[in-house]
């Protein structure tokens, strides 16, 4: 078990829309705001969606390459970015994202149904995700939203080898319609299918927020967080910001003596090149 706790901050997303969540940070000024205000109360690591001008999700390569500058100028943050972008998204350029250079980057291990959507990650596509980031030095952070994606895990370490920084680590994301549920015996189930020697992080989606939360704590496990995941703090009060949802999950973890990692110890914890 962890004598500390990894806070992930996911800030944004690509479900919600800026005009049903005006607190929702979408241009770049908002994002560095809302990420030195995290950082400040326990977050350790961001992970990016990134928006357009008009507010909707968007992959381009040059405001990424931006977005991952501006929070290593303005933060000492490990920044990660998401390669699955929009369910809409084309693989070429969810490949392409690694390009941007972040410390870290997300692998999804499997194709899921996601609301009414498809999220389609295609074996090959997950072999070529895990290879591009070990050829470039970027650590993977592996996506869970099923219990089979673990045995898929498996699979790829034993055909193509450990990632970039030699620590597998994952992040269960539960409670998405079509995924696995956000509750407890799920995530027991997830962590004791995990490889050997590999450390989890979970996101509890909507109001599998807290069990979630609860569960990883005394599993030993590290957390996620953030608007991308929920955008209500309790029953009918919605959230008001990132770092409202970063100090519940740091004073938890608190309580639970297993404080808040800071970014450096992130590091050190997954690999990441200092």
């Amino acid at each position: 078990m962890s004598q500390g706790t990894l806070i992930t901050v996911a800030p944004t997303g690509a479900e919600h829309a800026k005009a049903d969540v005006p607190q929702l940070p979408v241009t770049l000024e908002e994002l560095v705001a809302t990420a030195q205000s995290c950082e400040q109360v326990g977050a350790a690591m961001i992970h990016v969606h990134i928006r357009g001008e008009d507010t909707k999700p968007t992959l381009d390569l040059g405001r990424l390459k931006a977005t991952v500058e501006a929070l290593r100028s303005e933060t000492n943050l490990v920044v990660q970015l998401s390669t699955g972008g929009s369910v809409h998204d084309p693989e070429a350029d969810r490949l392409r994202v690694l390009e941007a250079m972040p410390d870290s980057a997300s692998c999804t291990m499997g194709t899921v149904n996601f609301g009414d959507d498809v999220f389609m990650n295609r074996w090959e596509f997950i072999v070529a995700l895990h290879k591009d980031m070990r050829e470039r030095g970027i650590v993977p952070e592996y996506e869970i939203f099923d219990l089979g994606q673990l045995a898929s895990l498996k699979r790829l370490l034993d055909q193509h080898g450990l990632p970039a920084g030699g620590h597998v680590h994952v992040d269960f994301v539960m409670g998405v319609p079509g995924g696995m549920p956000g509750d407890a015996a799920t995530l027991v189930a997830a962590a004791a299918a995990l490889p050997d020697g590999a450390s989890f992080s979970a996101t509890g989606i909507g109001r599998t927020t807290l069990p979630v939360m609860f569960t990883a704590l005394g599993a030993g496990g590290h957390l996620r967080v953030g608007m991308e995941d929920t955008i209500s703090y309790s029953r009918g009060v919605p959230v008001r910001d990132n770092a409202q949802l970063v100090a519940r999950a740091a004073g938890l973890a608190k309580i639970a003596q297993r404080p808040a990692l800071t970014p450096d110890e992130a590091r050190k914890l997954l690999g990441v090149h200092i």
